[in-house]
């Protein structure tokens, strides 16, 4: 096809995070030769990282400065910063899951109610009075309710499409054993993930008091544990940092996550989630692993979220009991059928997200979308724990004991 009759899309990457979320429609856009897709890095304060991802994924990226001069046919977002700079109607999804946060109370004015943060709300949806996105994108029925509330005027261009994660997750829990093998556990060996958010509502702050308890209190033999640290931590304060503040974690045999890795086949590999108030929590809700909740920050919590659902059923992480014992009440207190409905209400559109989606992207770069049905493809294999790498240029820490 010639390169003029071609439509340009921009896919718009803030952080890492945002990008790891974009990346799962990539292929929504695979063998079709009209389209052209170009990307770029926008201004954000934790965007350390973001460039390096997306050179791995071989993608062409041009500088923010001349995607906010080009022309595009369509761009796609899952965050706010800069886009209204943008020449392209604009698609926005959420980087997250379940609207979990209230706008904090330094961005108000006296008097301004706390709405949410993301996708339901106005400060993240409109410039100097207008809706910037061309189309919103909502997981959830009940988003629209909220949408309604602090942001009507962007009623008209929502749609409730569900969530990639979502989808991506539920269709590689068959592969549970799979991932487990892949990530060299033993089959008696039962493997605790710890997550950890970044922000005030993250556990990060709190881990020189926690990961004594990792290292000393669950029997070597029994555990296996892992550490997921968000990567806007490894953003702000670099990866020589974390990896010294965890140093020893990893000589204990404790493994420590690469910022690059993805988290969710440990996530379904898991037998316990340790986890703050953060979206891979939530999403734990699938996998069927008991969850302890190390932090829940109530005051900035949004109330509507089935975030707050699940830190008002998960057992909380108590400082003065064994944590084996923690583990095995959280086991005892876990109930299948309450997480389920906690993990119904991240998605109201299972399985059904690509096909949502892309019939949406085609209709708004004004083409016709590709003549068969989008497949939602299982997660692949992930790599040892043992074997993890933490950049280009750097050898492993070590085995795991």
């Amino acid at each position: 096809m010639p390169e003029h009759d071609r439509k340009k899309l921009l896919v718009i990457v803030h952080t890492e995070v945002y990008g790891k979320r974009l990346q799962d429609l990539l292929p929504l856009l695979e063998s079709d030769l009209r389209i052209e897709v170009a990307f770029t890095v926008a201004p954000h304060a934790f965007n350390g990282g973001t460039t390096r991802f997306l050179r791995s994924l071989g993608a062409t990226v041009v500088s923010w400065e001349e995607a906010v001069h080009g022309s595009y046919d369509l761009a796609l977002a899952a965050g706010s910063q800069g886009t209204e700079q943008v020449r392209a109607p604009l698609v926005r999804l959420s980087h997250g899951a379940g609207q979990m946060s209230l706008t904090r109370r330094s961005q108000l004015r006296p008097g301004e109610p706390r709405a949410p943060r993301g996708v339901t709300g106005r400060g993240y949806l409109t410039w100097s009075g207008r809706v910037v996105p061309k189309a919103v994108v909502l997981a959830h029925h009940e988003d629209l309710v909220e949408l309604e509330r602090w942001c009507p005027e962007a009623l008209p261009v929502a749609e409730v499409a569900g969530d990639p994660c979502y989808d991506r997750i539920r269709r590689s829990l068959p592969l549970r054993r799979d991932y487990r093998r892949a990530l060299g556990l033993d089959p008696g060996r039962k493997l605790v993930l710890v997550s950890l958010s970044w922000g005030e509502r993250s556990s990060f702050s709190r881990l020189g008091a926690f990961l004594p308890r990792l290292l000393a209190e669950l029997p070597r033999d029994e555990f296996r544990v892992a550490v997921l640290v968000h990567p806007n931590v490894w953003s702000r304060f670099g990866p020589w940092q974390v990896r010294a503040w965890l140093a020893d974690c990893n000589r204990a045999g404790i493994s420590v996550l690469p910022p690059e890795t993805d988290w969710r086949q440990p996530l379904i590999a898991a037998d316990w989630i340790i986890g703050d108030y953060g979206s891979v929590t939530l999403y734990g809700t699938m996998t069927g692993a008991p969850i302890l909740m190390t932090h829940f920050p109530y005051w900035d919590a949004n109330p509507q979220s089935p975030g707050v659902d699940l830190a008002l059923t998960a057992p909380a992480l108590s400082p003065s009991r064994p944590l084996a014992e923690q583990l095995a009440f959280a086991a005892e207190e876990y109930r299948a059928e309450a997480h389920a409905d906690i993990a119904a209400r991240v998605s109201s559109e299972p399985g059904r997200f690509n096909h949502n989606f892309r019939r949406l992207m085609y209709r708004v770069l004004g083409l016709g979308q590709p003549a068969y049905p989008p497949a939602t493809e299982p997660l692949p294999l992930p790599a040892p724990l043992e074997g993890a790498v933490w950049e280009s240029g750097h050898e492993p820490w070590g085995e795991a004991v």
